[in-house]
């Protein structure tokens, strides 16, 4: 088996423990309207009942108070409005939240609140563990087991935005959650379709950000699309040879097919892309990576977003110290690259993708 094996692009269906009711969020508003108009409803429901769904916070159909009994009694028969069960809620010194939501199959999954002034961001996940096997990441350590489905990369946004404050709402997406998301594509795209659209979440295109470890065919897909959605790709080194270590799955890729298909997707989308490099000490930090990166970008209309590590309790591997962070930025900078440190957020409660699930799990 080669490394491009493990990607999995092609997961089975989802496995289920029983009958169960699907999600209404995963229904596109086409789908729900042409559902109300087979049970005796006009196609106009179908705007009021999403109203409700993403804007309005209900928890219930009952809640649904604008619409008639009957309707509502349709809709908690043919179902759910949150499927999922939330096996443990951690809120950080910073405000940051995290959610571990039990699936239907026993599954587990995450997905983070993260708040700024003014800001309020959301992190989702698109697969239940991850393929990609990232030496950094608690996400791999127990491989993938299989993709989400649209209503469960969706019910992640709704029990996320039922933390929130009411003068507070989601001003920004981040899909960068377990998984890999371009692994997905099948069902990300109606689902960020939902985020994007007036009667879902009404998030502009610029505040939805899609992350990558680097699948050029599927990053080409995600252009095709034609829709300028930010796209961050998980490079974590300048060369080949060391990338292979970190993130094994370059091995039949290579960095120079991933940039060749980031610049497509500028040129494509007038988007510039983000390139995440996560800082691990004596590996990928030294300053010579940092010019060698500074030469590969060179020419680029690139960011740097560089990653302080947060601690994996199995892993031995470590984040770089603030000195050298500094330095390796500073290198960056010195010669032309765009480049920041993303801040720490929720140091305190496992914020490390995958972290939480693997402790529900040991």
């Amino acid at each position: 088996m080669n490394a491009l094996d493990t990607v999995q692009l092609e997961l089975p269906p989802t496995p289920t423990t029983g009958p169960s009711l699907p999600l209404i969020a995963g229904l596109s508003r086409d789908e729900l309207a042409a559902w109300c108009g087979e049970h005796g409803n006009p196609p106009y429901r179908a705007d009021q009942i999403r109203k409700w769904i993403f804007g309005k916070r209900v928890l219930s159909f009952d809640d649904m108070h604008d619409l008639p009994a009957a309707l509502r009694r349709q809709l908690a028969e043919s179902f759910r409005l949150l499927g999922t069960e939330v096996a443990r809620h951690q809120v950080a010194k910073d405000r940051t939240e995290k959610l571990l939501l039990r699936l239907d199959d026993g599954e587990h999954l995450e997905c983070v609140l993260m708040r700024e002034p003014g800001r309020a961001t959301v992190c989702i996940s698109t697969q239940v563990g991850c393929a990609m096997g990232c030496v950094f990441c608690a996400s791999g350590l127990l491989g993938v087991k299989r993709n989400l489905t649209v209503g469960e990369i969706l019910e992640q946004i709704l029990r996320l935005d039922r933390l929130l404050a009411l003068d507070e709402r989601i001003t920004n997406v981040v899909v960068m959650g377990m998984g890999e998301p371009l692994a997905n594509l099948r069902n990300l795209f109606p689902a960020l379709a939902t985020l994007n659209e007036k009667g879902g979440l009404g998030l502009g295109a610029r505040r939805i950000t899609v992350s990558t470890v680097g699948l050029p065919d599927k990053m080409a897909e995600l252009a095709d699309a034609d829709v300028p959605w930010h796209l961050a790709v998980s490079l974590h080194a300048p060369n080949d040879t060391l990338r292979t270590q970190i993130v094994p799955v370059n091995k039949n890729i290579g960095i120079e097919a991933i940039l060749k298909a980031a610049d497509a997707y500028f040129e494509k989308t007038g988007r510039r892309v983000t390139y995440e490099y996560v800082l691990l000490s004596g590996i990928n930090d030294q300053p010579e990576h940092a010019r060698e990166l500074a030469q590969l970008l060179h020419g680029r209309n690139a960011h740097v977003n560089l990653i302080p590590m947060n601690a994996v309790a199995p892993l031995e591997i470590h984040g770089s110290s603030t000195p050298r962070t500094d330095d390796f930025i500073h290198t960056l900078t010195d010669r032309g690259i765009n480049a920041t440190v993303r801040k720490r957020k929720g140091a305190d409660i496992d914020a490390a993708c995958g972290q939480l699930r693997l402790k529900e799990l040991a």
